[in-house]
Parts: C-alpha cells; structure tokens; sequence
C-alpha cells in the first residue's frame, strides 16, 4: 500500500482523512515525519503521507499538546515495532518505551503524543491506526453513539475501551477525570474526515440538527471541498471531498 488514504466500503461514505497540527516550526516537524516514515508533500501546507492518513502541518503557535485535550493522542500500526525503534533511533528520533515489546511513544516538539502499536500482519512498514479521544466519565456511550449516527462508524471495543471504526482508523473513547479542553487551538488542532459527496453529506448532518461553522469551500488546489463542524465534546472536525487529488 502507498502513502494513500482508506477507500469507504460497502454503503459507507466516510473514512480517515487528516490529522491538522499546529506547530512552531514546520520544518523541524516535517522533518521529524518524515524520519517516522511519512512523504512530505510541500503546498500552500506542508502534507506528510502515510498510508491511512494525512498528516497537515500549519505554522502557529498551540495553547497546548493534545494531552488534555478531547484528542488524548493518535496511534500507528508498525509492522515491527523493535526494528522501527532502531531504525528511528539512527535518524536520530527519541521513541518512549511503552509498556510491552510491542508499544512505544513519541511526543513531538509542540505536544503531540503518538503510540506506535505492532501488527506484523501489515504489509508496510507503518500505517494509521486510531485516533484516541479523552472525554468526560459517563459519556462513553453517548461519544460511541454519536460518530455511529453522524459518520457511519461502526461501535464495538478496542481492548478495554470503547471505540468504532471508520474506514482506515478506529476513533477509541477513554474516559478523563474533569473536562477536556476543545481541540481548536492546541497541537491537534483538528481531525479529518474524506467524504465521497460533500454536499449530499451536510445535507443529511442538518437532517440530523448538525450546524457547519460556515459553507463548503474550495482548498487552495481548486479541487477539494472542505467543510467544519465540532462534536458536541469539542473535538473540531473538517469534512473534505477530494482530499489528495
């Protein structure tokens, strides 16, 4: 598999998109993902590929890392999770052990928290795994319920959390003591979502009372569509058509 995103199966419509971060300096952090593993692509954004996902990276200045926020961390599948180690270790990376052989962490310059899972049932090096949200205690169900309406997503349980997937990621739901913090603003600013039809999508979100945070609009490339909203739990979604045509 290329450094492309997932293809929506069956009757579904949605699948992982992107990952938008806000970084301090966007040439250290394209630097740093492109040693992950990622291909840097350089726009009006800079884009790093990985398959499964699109990592966009947006210079600003973040009110804080994801740790805190709804989006805990984000997690990739490394076919081999020693070998990647020693390979990024070379290129000069820090990986965190985890708590087995097959985990470990990475925490970038400006907050990001990433988990590195093994499969070695994957045929690429690396590719996106899940999306980990912390959200207020008691409303796992309500979080699980929502994605399934809105997006498609498919509940069930990853290990001992709740979680659905979605074509290309698992959204995993961990309860957090207290409240927290929106996404707009910290190191992940926002996730993504790849929708076949844009606009028959938001048709049938205002059905379901949904509100975007204005009108679908064109991208820089005069090709993809993008829209937001945010989930009732503060975590800022960006709807795109499109997205790496």
């Amino acid at each position: 598999m290329m450094a492309q995103l997932a293809v929506p199966a069956g009757n579904a419509s949605v699948s992982m998109g992107h990952v938008h971060l806000l970084v301090h300096d966007v040439d250290a952090q394209r630097q740093f993902w492109v040693a992950l593993g990622g291909v840097a692509k350089v726009g009006a954004e800079v884009r790093i590929e990985f398959p499964g996902v699109f990592v966009m990276l947006r210079q600003g200045d973040p009110t804080g890392g994801s740790i805190g926020s709804t989006i805990n961390h984000i997690g990739f599948n490394a076919r081999n999770v020693a070998v990647s180690v020693a390979k990024w270790k070379a290129a000069g990376l820090n990986p965190e052990p985890g708590n087995r052989p097959t985990q470990a962490w990475f925490t970038t310059a400006d907050g990001v928290r990433i988990e590195i899972l093994e499969d070695d049932q994957q045929t690429v090096p690396l590719k996106f795994h899940h999306v980990h949200y912390n959200i207020p205690t008691g409303t796992e169900p309500d979080v699980e319920a929502w994605y399934a309406k809105m997006f498609g997503a498919v509940p069930g349980m990853r290990g001992r959390f709740k979680g659905a997937d979605i074509a290309g990621a698992n959204l995993t739901f961990q309860e957090a003591e207290g409240k927290p913090a929106p996404t707009k603003g910290r190191a992940i600013d926002h996730i993504g979502f790849q929708v076949l039809n844009l606009d028959s999508f938001i048709r049938k979100l205002h059905a379901q009372g949904i509100e975007m945070e204005g009108p679908v609009r064109t991208a820089p490339n005069g090709i993809t569509k993008v829209a937001f909203l945010t989930d009732p739990w503060g975590t800022s979604v960006e709807l795109t058509e499109g997205l790496g045509k």
